[in-house]
């Protein structure tokens, strides 16, 4: 769970530069990000396989239960080519209930598959961490894309107040990829701050979720951001990020 291997004195480890959010944007790591770019809504290179269930499912399930005039969304952080999307966006059309629903992709790179303009589907480039949506939704997705925020804590506790009530957020996070200030890895400590705002954890799989709409701020300050960590558990590159706790020792 991201905990610092034995023997290792963090305070003689050196913390490279950080970098701001506009400068993480173009920095060569999040701009040539492979994540997302091919990967489909179901199959072996998929979302079904990513996240443990298809998100049309889902979201049909809840056409299901709300009944007839309420509309289902469901919104994907980092969507890269959105090609799950607009795949699922064409299964919901086909199952005749493409009105009652929203499907919505947010990436920093406008690299989109070509999509048809109808309007139960949204694909917006934007960053993340300034985009403000207009509605909350029922499913909130990050499939691997965290790897790639700066500010990964900050946008999940964004990301928690987007839902509706009883809305399911499930996204992949790396608690390696999140360092204190000196450099340690943010570890147990960081995934005891998550549960107990509202979060669940499984340190297996490396997947964080939560059930519910909330209101919440974790006791983490961010600093910045280091692309040149390197690979991560995926084998590609990825993004780690520095906060300094509050309340407690700098790190």
């Amino acid at each position: 769970m991201g905990v610092p291997a034995t023997g290792i004195n963090w305070d003689h480890v050196a913390v490279p530069p950080l970098l701001d959010d506009d400068a993480l944007a173009g920095s060569a790591v999040v701009a040539n990000s492979a994540m997302n770019r091919d990967r489909q809504l179901a199959g072996i290179n998929s979302y079904e396989r990513e996240l443990g269930f298809n998100p049309v499912d889902v979201l049909a399930a809840l056409l299901r239960v709300t009944g007839a005039p309420d509309t289902v969304a469901w919104l994907d952080l980092c969507c890269g080519s959105g090609r799950a999307l607009i795949q699922a966006a064409g299964r919901l059309h086909e199952a005749g209930v493409a009105d009652r629903v929203l499907v919505e992709g947010v990436d920093l790179v406008d690299a989109f598959d070509p999509a048809p303009d109808v309007p139960w589907l949204r694909l917006t480039v934007a960053p993340v961490l300034e985009w403000v949506p207009a509605r909350r939704y029922d499913l909130i997705t990050s499939v691997h894309g965290l790897h790639y925020v700066g500010d990964k804590l900050g946008l999940l506790a964004r990301a928690a107040g987007w839902l509706t009530d009883g809305g399911r957020l499930v996204a992949d996070l790396d608690l390696a990829e999140v360092r204190l200030a000196a450099g340690a890895p943010a570890g147990r400590r960081l995934a005891t701050d998550l549960r107990e705002a509202g979060f669940s954890y499984d340190g297996r799989r490396r997947r964080i979720g939560r059930d519910d709409r909330g209101d919440v701020t974790l006791p983490y300050e961010y600093l910045g951001a280091d692309a040149t960590a390197g690979p991560n558990y995926t084998g590609q590159d990825a993004v780690h990020s520095y906060y300094r706790r509050r309340g407690g020792r700098p790190g």
